[in-house]
């Protein structure tokens, strides 16, 4: 009976008003089932198995399934998300990315170890105030652009000078250098087979140029990560210097709204179709496409307007289109052409369908310049 007693408040503490703990404390997926008894916090079954390799400073157990003392119930009503938030969050810095429930594990775990395990953000930190600099530098494996393997490449990251470069063995000066006003950087570990996968992407003679790097180490790969968002954060505030905070947060770094392979034909809808791997850049309102989703560049770009301009998504083959068994499908329409495309199955077709639907829902901006051409 005292056991029911305490699930029961264990449970009522989930819904309690000002607690936080409806949500995990970590990543903000919402209904938790499991805690940390030793931290005070409510967290979602995915950070539970994180905690789990924390066993100095975390101890995890089911809300539903496992027995809790007496104690361990005080505990955690003296405690709680908010309570543990204000300690191990008090100062992340504003371009620290705070991964939620979708994000990848090394992101979730790195964050989570920097919270308890290095306690980087509580008051008294100085890891932040000591090197916010935006700058790094060290070597990652990076794909290479036409031998497909991995090979070691010296980084360097300036903020101060607004560049990124990088290095062969074979070269004494820079293989590149990267300009951090187009630079964006996302997590890929599914795309590039690697769980510390990171893709970089930046603007190169009008197209998408794409570098896919790793670390052996998920701290190192989520540092250079966080140096990459600094450095941006810096440029923006630089641009921008009357823009709230708040407003910047979005635009440092973005993932790809939608990615996966679609067919695509040409502009009489007659030619055959051809498949493509396409990624939607909702902030640039591109519709990027490539041979392979490990292609260094693209080989074209839909650019996607707004309602207002005349731009539309339709589900369905428009009549007239060549194919030779009933496919699923959607087309784009603009003010210049309609572009065809087949997706895999229905899923795919919504997806795609409600994904560019709420790019062209959003008005431009005013500073958006229109991309239109699509190549063969």
């Amino acid at each position: 009976m005292a056991q029911d007693h305490n699930k029961t408040l264990l449970l009522e503490l989930l819904t309690a008003a000002g607690t936080g703990n409806s949500q995990c404390a970590d990543c903000g997926a919402p209904d938790p089932e499991w805690a940390s008894c030793k931290l005070g916090i409510f967290i979602c079954l995915n950070c539970s198995g994180i905690h789990r390799n924390l066993p100095e400073i975390s101890r995890v157990k089911s809300l539903h399934l496992d027995f809790w003392e007496n104690d361990l119930v005080e505990f955690m009503k003296t405690h709680g998300n908010l309570c543990a938030k204000a300690k191990y969050e008090a100062k992340v810095p504003p371009f620290y990315y705070i991964p939620r429930t979708k994000d990848c594990l090394v992101l979730k775990e790195q964050w989570i170890r920097a919270k308890y395990e290095r306690e980087e953000f509580v008051a008294n930190s100085v890891c932040h105030e000591a090197g916010s600099s935006g700058s790094r530098e060290g070597f990652l494996w990076k794909r290479g652009r036409h031998s497909k393997q991995f090979l070691r490449r010296r980084f360097l990251l300036s903020a101060h000078e607004g560049v990124l470069r990088y290095y062969t063995k074979e070269s004494k000066g820079p293989k590149a250098v990267i300009g951090i006003r187009d630079l964006n950087a996302m997590f890929q570990p599914e795309k590039i087979r690697n769980l510390h996968g990171l893709q970089i992407t930046y603007s190169k003679e009008c197209q998408t140029r794409n570098l896919f790097v790793y670390h052996e180490s998920g701290k190192e790969i989520v540092d250079w990560f966080n140096a990459i968002r600094e450095a941006r954060f810096q440029y923006l505030k630089a641009v921008s210097p009357t823009a709230p905070v708040a407003e910047l947060i979005p635009k440092i770094t973005r993932n790809y709204l939608k990615e996966g392979y679609m067919e695509k034909t040409g502009p009489k809808h007659k030619e055959a179709f051809r498949k493509r791997w396409f990624s939607l850049d909702a902030q640039e309102r591109n519709l990027l496409y490539f041979k392979d989703p490990l292609d260094a560049f693209e080989q074209g770009r839909v650019f996607i307007g707004s309602k207002e301009q005349g731009y539309e998504v339709q589900a369905g083959l428009p009549r007239g289109t060549s194919r030779k068994r009933c496919q699923i499908g959607f087309a784009i329409i603009t003010p210049h052409r309609k572009f065809v495309f087949v997706c895999e199955n229905d899923r795919e077709q919504k997806e795609w369908v409600a994904a560019l639907n709420e790019v062209i829902s959003q008005p431009r901006t005013s500073g958006e310049s229109q991309q239109t051409g699509l190549a063969a």
